[in-house]
């Protein structure tokens, strides 16, 4: 099953949230993975370019943590997984915006660790390393952020998507009943990474 949805709108998560229950029966697994960036001066940004950014990143993860978390905290059971970023610890030049509301994915997470895990649900993030999507590809490998990025991360290469399939499955599986308030970084490296040449 596929159904589109919108993180910033919280009547189409419930939609997806029904959905869900009518094909299922019950929603055990929620990832959260919506993200928006716009690369721009800190000096600079437009105010509007920054709320969207946080509304997409920050406010839509909770507003679907809220939603789901609903309904695994009545059944007693659920994982919940947010994409959070290298930019939640370390910062990235013009992508201020960005980096707040990936700092933000990771300590709410805490927050609903500490308050879900006793009723059963537990809620992690994983902050990916840098990965050539179709997104970035071009700015990955024609430009010297790219070129930067490729130095910083110790195993000589970027990551390939798939290779964050096996964290979600991990955190989202009966292995990690005992893992929350947790954030598995998956990223070649990056931030153990001191001088690298």
């Amino acid at each position: 099953m596929r159904l589109a949805s919108d993180v910033c709108d919280r009547a189409s998560l419930e939609r997806l949230l029904d959905a869900v229950l009518g094909r299922f029966g019950k929603a055990d697994i929620l990832i959260n993975c919506a993200g928006k960036i716009k690369r721009a001066p800190t000096l600079t940004v437009a105010e509007d370019e920054w709320t969207e950014i946080l509304n997409t990143n920050l406010t839509g993860t909770l507003r679907a943590c809220q939603t789901f978390g609903k309904h695994m905290l009545q059944r007693g059971c659920g994982r919940i997984v947010n994409i959070a970023s290298l930019n939640s610890f370390v910062a990235l030049s013009e992508v201020a915006a960005y980096a707040a509301s990936k700092a933000g994915v990771a300590s709410p997470m805490r927050s609903l660790a500490v308050e879900w895990s006793k009723k059963g649900v537990t809620v992690n993030a994983i902050a990916p390393g840098v990965f050539r999507t179709d997104l970035n590809a071009c700015l990955l490998d024609s430009t010297p952020r790219g070129q930067e990025l490729l130095m910083r991360t110790p195993m000589g290469r970027f990551g390939k998507t798939e290779e964050l399939v096996g964290a979600a499955i991990y955190l989202a599986s009966d292995a990690a009943s005992f893992v929350t308030g947790q954030t598995l970084v998956v990223d070649g490296g990056f931030l153990a990474s001191g001088v690298n040449q």
